[in-house]
């Protein structure tokens, strides 16, 4: 069979005392901008002055800080809304905009083509064509994804970052997936905005954050100023509260996602022919079979515990191990790889339940 996983490059990620520490922090930069009272009320509407509920701007004052970032903006329509509200901020339709030669995210292919930009196409992983490009003086702008795009992808984020930065090129990251994972998000790496989801940090549905500079932020508040697209309070508090125990839970299923690579590789269940931990949109393992079962196979686990499919990728309903095909994106790139490859995400699970829903799942698959 001549189907075979390539090399992968995942992203560094977060040991469990790092985010121990980190959760911490947190709670600091939450005490230094709310009274105690504030973290139990919430409130609602077009305040003036503010633009938003009072509540809201308390929230985006901690993500600034925590980030160390100039400024922050709550959004509806997650990390789509995210990544759309800080491209809108950065560039006008005919404007071009340097990205990565890779499937783009479909929702972010949407956002693209809605805005009318002009994108340019460049392999990150080429250094030297990066900084041919970075120095053409065509691109006052660059989009940037921090998860990676191709399986393949070995480029490290911060590094094409410092090179837009050192041509004077902004950039616009997105984050999800990322951050609260890894050691850095892009905007602490130095990049303009970072754009994420925190219904995928176990926020409530539809938010989304972009953290970045004082003057991008203020143009993605400033576009948002009905009160219908306004993120109310009790939704900037219930995202608060979900990120206090984000890290430690994403550093404790990194280990486990380390634990169950390391013992399918092993040999420990039959039909198990290739493992490789990737950042396939979230951090997962891609599972090649010795069979071609991958698109019976998330059913079958399904029936042992398995979650059947995703719901926001670490969302907050999602606790069961993740079975499933690989991502759209990842199949543009490596189509075929769909007959023989799942990926595999613990959740909150243990190594044990994952490796015993495979191996039953697998099972049931024989002959």
């Amino acid at each position: 069979m001549s189907v075979q996983l390539p090399r992968t490059f995942p992203l560094a990620t977060i040991a469990l005392e790092d985010a121990v520490q980190r959760q911490f922090r947190l709670l600091e930069h939450t005490a230094a901008h709310f009274e105690g009272p504030q973290l139990f009320e919430a409130d609602t509407g077009v305040v003036p002055g503010l633009g938003r509920p009072r509540t809201t701007a308390r929230v985006e004052a901690v993500l600034a800080d925590f980030f160390g970032a100039e400024d922050a903006a709550l959004v509806q329509g997650a990390g789509t809304g995210a990544i759309r509200a800080a491209l809108q901020g950065a560039v006008s339709p005919g404007d071009p905009l340097l990205i990565h030669r890779a499937p783009v995210y479909r929702t972010t292919a949407v956002t693209l083509r809605g805005l009318g930009v002009r994108t340019t196409e460049v392999d990150f992983n080429d250094r030297a064509a990066l900084q041919e490009a970075l120095e053409s003086g065509v691109f006052a702008w660059a989009y940037v994804q921090h998860s990676r795009q191709r399986l393949a992808d070995s480029y490290d984020p911060g590094e094409v970052l410092a090179a837009c930065r050192a041509a004077g090129v902004r950039t616009v990251v997105d984050d999800n997936y990322a951050v609260l994972r890894v050691p850095a998000s892009g905007v602490e790496l130095g990049a303009d905005a970072s754009c994420f989801s925190l219904f995928k940090l176990h926020g409530p549905e539809g938010v989304g954050a972009v953290v970045g500079a004082r003057d991008l932020v203020a143009h993605v508040r400033g576009d948002n100023y009905s009160g219908g697209g306004q993120v109310q309070g009790h939704q900037a508090l219930d995202a608060l509260r979900a990120l206090t125990h984000v890290p430690v839970m994403w550093a404790l299923q990194s280990q486990v996602g380390a634990e169950v690579a390391a013992r399918l590789s092993a040999g420990e269940v039959p039909g198990v022919a290739e493992v490789r931990i990737a950042n396939a949109q979230d951090r997962c393992l891609l599972v090649r079979l010795d069979r071609p079962v991958a698109r019976e196979l998330p059913a079958a686990a399904a029936r042992h515990g398995a979650a059947p499919y995703p719901v926001g990728s670490n969302s907050r309903y999602e606790i069961a191990p993740l079975v499933y095909r690989m991502s759209s994106s990842s199949l543009d790139d490596a189509p075929e790889l769909a007959d023989w490859t799942v990926r595999i995400n613990p959740m909150r699970a243990g190594a044990d339940l994952v490796i015993e829903i495979l191996r039953r799942a697998l099972h049931d698959l024989e002959g």
